[in-house]
């Protein structure tokens, strides 16, 4: 796996101690790592970087987490797996209508990704780091979000309700849930809160785009 030097991206500022000092030890560890890793990139961040920003001794670290590489490890698989249980929760509580399920699932994501743009940041550009084992991990869960997505489509398809575009003569709903989900990630890497947009109502839209493209019945 070649290696890359981190890009520099704006962030929010690091919480200030007083609010650091209220959180339980590993969630200040895991706040400070997300931070200085989307600020800095994963490479340069040291593990006095991480507990000086949370004001934490370095020891703290380690009674949680046995070195830098399990913590990158374990911010990413937390927020992966929390996006995958809100994705499957959303999908479960909006019906049987298919266009219902998609609506649903592309509101949650995109919220998700509209809200907490730091810890999808670092999910996404920093997951090289991990050893192929801890890729595997992650990369189960994308497959199962994706799997999600996969369904909806073919439900609508099914019913009738969906007509997406032909790839190749064919519908490739895989493809399809893919560059879907593209779009809906990378909405992490342009939008910022406090703009002409709210995040409930970037949210909606991209649910409508999403229904548009692939063709669903009014």
């Amino acid at each position: 796996m070649t290696k890359r030097k981190p890009a520099r991206t704006d962030v929010a500022a690091p919480a200030a101690a007083a609010e650091r000092d209220q959180r339980p030890p590993i969630e200040a560890i895991r706040a400070a790592a997300f931070q200085q890793f989307a600020e800095r990139g994963y490479p340069v961040v040291t593990v006095r970087d991480i507990m000086r920003a949370c004001g934490l001794t370095q020891g703290a670290l380690y009674n949680h987490f046995k070195s830098k590489d399990e913590l990158l490890h374990d911010i990413i698989a937390s927020t992966q797996g929390e996006l995958e249980r809100l994705c499957q929760q959303a999908v479960a509580e909006a019906g049987s209508d298919p266009r219902a399920k998609l609506a649903a699932f592309v509101r949650v994501y995109v919220m998700r990704h509209c809200r907490l743009r730091v810890e999808a940041l670092v999910a996404n550009r920093e997951i090289s780091w991990l050893d192929a084992e801890h890729v595997a991990d992650i990369r189960r869960s994308r497959r199962a979000i994706r799997d999600i997505v996969v369904a909806i489509l073919a439900h609508g398809v099914e019913s009738g309700l969906f007509d997406p575009p032909l790839t190749g003569g064919r519908r490739d709903l895989k493809a399809i849930a893919m560059a879907l989900l593209d779009q809906w990630t990378h909405v992490s890497m342009w939008y910022g809160p406090g703009g002409e947009v709210a995040e409930e109502e970037m949210a909606r839209l991209y649910a409508d785009m999403a229904l548009r493209a692939v063709g669903a019945r009014a």
